[in-house]
Order: C-alpha cells, then structure tokens, then sequence
C-alpha cells in the first residue's frame, strides 16, 4: 500500500487545475505546467483535494501511485512559489557571467563554456563563483543544474570544479613527498 499515494493532493488559493482524460494542466501566479499520466493511474478532484487512483496492486500501478502523485504535488508547489538549485564553482581563475539568458563559464579550457537557458529556466549570478538556477518545473530544474555540473564535475584532490553549494566532496590525501 502506497502511503504517499493514498494522501490527498490540497490544491492552494490562487491555482487552477484541469483534467482532461489523462492530461493534468496547472496553472498557477508563476506559470503553467503540463503533464501526461499514465492510463492505469486516474485522477479524481473533489473541492479543492485531489485524489490519485490505482486500479489494482499489479507492481507496475503500485509503482505510478506514489510517483504520480509526487509529480502533481510538485507541479502544484512550482507554480505557486519557484524551485531553485544553487552551484558553486571552485578554483583559480574559474568563474561564470551571465550573457543575457544564457551563462559564460570560464573552467580551465582553452575556450569559454557558453551554456544557454532552456525554455522555463532563468539564471541568477550574485558572484562570479555562484549560479542559482531557477524555473517552476522542479525536474527541469533539476536537469539543468546537473548539465551544468557535468561541464566540469569536482575534482578529489583540490576541490575543483562545480559542485552543488550543499554537497560534500571527499577529498583525497594525494602524493607524500620524500
């Protein structure tokens, strides 16, 4: 039995929700968001609770309850208040500008990163060693703070790269001189 699936969806003061089939639309102050649910999965709204629904306990519809309805839940919360993810850059001479929409990283390579914004996201650069990564779209945002890293991952032995500003890295001892 799904726990998170079986608890009711509130839907908060100032969002509309439609579902047509299995569509779901919400729209809220800060966007609106669409996604498509599987066929086994229905959805049933009463006042302003939404209530996720599994036709029987196959594994597979087991599995959808829950994840469904996290994914309502969030596109619910984004639309009323924005989903942020903040990275750090570590090291000497690495630094990020923002270009417009798009992000100028400078990481050690020969030539600069040009990273462009996808549609729904917006960066916001307070320092040269920090990206806030902003967007309704929790997944999304997600995403996009993950491709980021991937341009230059941290590095064990100094500590160099772009992390996520609550990540740990481990760091490695290196050479013992003689």
């Amino acid at each position: 039995m799904s726990r998170i699936g079986n608890k009711p969806i509130t839907v908060l003061d100032g969002v509309d929700v439609k579902i047509e089939g299995n569509k779901i639309t919400v729209k809220g102050p800060k966007g609106t968001l669409e996604r498509e649910i599987n066929k086994n999965i229905s959805l049933k709204m009463e006042g302003n609770t939404i209530q996720v629904i599994r036709p029987n306990d196959e594994t597979f519809n087991k599995s959808l309850h829950g994840l469904t309805r996290t994914l309502i839940n969030n596109m619910i919360i984004g639309v009323t208040q924005e989903y942020t993810k903040e990275l750090q850059i570590n090291g000497v001479g690495y630094r990020v500008q923002k270009q417009g929409n798009n992000l100028n990283l400078t990481l050690g390579y020969s030539h600069p990163v040009i990273f462009e914004a996808p549609q729904g996201i917006t960066f916001d650069v307070p320092n040269p060693n920090t990206i806030i990564v902003k967007g309704i779209d929790k997944e999304l945002v997600g995403q996009t703070a993950a491709v980021i890293r991937t341009k230059r991952p941290p590095e064990v032995y100094r500590g160099k790269g772009i992390k996520y500003a609550d990540e740990h890295i481990r760091r490695k001892v290196g050479k013992t001189g003689k």
